[in-house]
C-alpha cells in the first residue's frame, strides 16, 4: 500500500513538473533569463564601450558586393556604424555610408543616396537601441514588453517577445528556448529613401565570449530589396571612444 502511494505521489510530482514546464513564461522571465545567459546584469554593466570591426556581403538582384564595417557602441546609447562597399563592378567605385547617432539626433553620410538627418522610425529606432542591451533598462526608457507565443526559427523553438517603444516601430524578439540568446529580430521600419515600409528580418548567430560577456559574430539582415550578411572578426571592450565619434562632422 506504502508503495502505491508512493507511486502515486510520484505520477502527481511528474505531472505538475510538465504543467510547470509548459506553462507559459512572461515577459520579465525570459528578459532575466537572456541576460543572464550573455552573462548577467554584473558582467553587463561593467560594459562602458564596445567596437566591432569585420566584412559586410550586400546581396542584391543585380549582384553582390562587399566592404568593411565598423560598428561603435558607447553608454548610454551612443552609435555609429561605418559601412565602405566595393561597387567597382556597378561603376558606383567606393561606398561610403556613415551612420552617426549621439543619443539625441542622427546624421546619415551616404555617397550613395546624399548626406541627410537622420529621422523618422530611422531616429526612433537608434534612441530606443541602448548599449550594452536594451533589454537592461527597458522600463526606464518606456519600452513594453509582451510574450506572445513560441515560434520556431528553423529547426529550433523560439520565446517570442513583442517590443514596443513609446514612439517608432515595434519589434517581435526571438530567445532560442534552450540558451535564451537572441536569435533573430523582425522589425518594419519606414525608409522615407525608398518610399515605402521594409519588413527587416535580422538572423543573430555564433556567439563568443569576450570579457565574461556574449557576443554574436554572425548577423544576417534580411528584406524584400536586399540581404546583409555581417561577419565579426574583432570586438574590442570598454576603449576610450571620443564622443564627436557620433556627431554630425562640422
Amino acid at each position: 500500500m506504502k508503495q502505491r502511494h508512493l507511486f502515486v505521489s510520484v505520477v502527481a510530482l511528474l505531472v505538475l513538473s510538465t504543467a510547470r514546464l509548459a506553462f507559459p513564461q512572461t515577459a520579465d522571465e525570459i528578459v532575466e533569463k537572456h541576460l543572464a545567459a550573455l552573462g548577467g546584469r554584473a558582467a553587463l554593466g561593467k560594459l562602458t564601450s564596445r567596437v566591432v570591426t569585420g566584412t559586410i556581403t550586400v546581396s542584391t538582384p543585380a549582384g553582390d558586393v562587399s566592404g568593411s564595417i565598423e560598428v561603435y557602441s558607447k553608454l548610454p546609447n551612443k552609435s555609429r556604424t561605418l559601412v565602405k562597399i566595393d561597387g567597382t563592378q556597378f561603376g558606383l567605385g567606393q561606398i561610403v555610408q556613415d551612420q552617426r547617432f549621439n543619443g539625441t539626433t542622427g546624421y546619415v553620410l551616404d555617397t550613395l543616396n546624399g548626406n541627410r538627418e537622420m529621422t523618422g522610425d530611422q531616429l526612433e529606432a537608434s534612441r530606443v537601441n541602448m548599449f550594452p542591451s536594451p533589454l537592461l533598462k527597458y522600463k526606464d526608457a518606456g519600452v513594453t514588453l509582451e510574450s506572445v507565443g513560441r515560434e520556431k526559427v528553423g529547426d529550433r523553438d523560439a520565446y517570442v517577445l513583442k517590443m514596443s517603444p513609446k514612439s517608432g516601430p515595434a519589434s517581435r524578439l526571438y530567445f532560442d528556448a534552450e540558451s535564451y540568446l537572441l536569435v533573430k529580430t523582425v522589425t518594419t521600419i519606414n525608409v522615407p529613401q525608398i518610399g515605402a515600409d521594409v519588413e527587416q528580418t535580422v538572423l543573430i548567430s555564433d556567439y563568443r565570449d569576450v570579457d565574461g560577456v556574449k557576443v554574436p559574430y554572425v548577423v544576417r539582415s534580411t528584406n524584400q530589396f536586399q540581404t546583409l550578411a555581417v561577419s565579426t572578426t574583432k570586438v574590442s571592450q570598454n576603449m576610450p571612444i571620443d564622443d564627436q565619434m557620433f556627431s554630425k562632422p562640422e
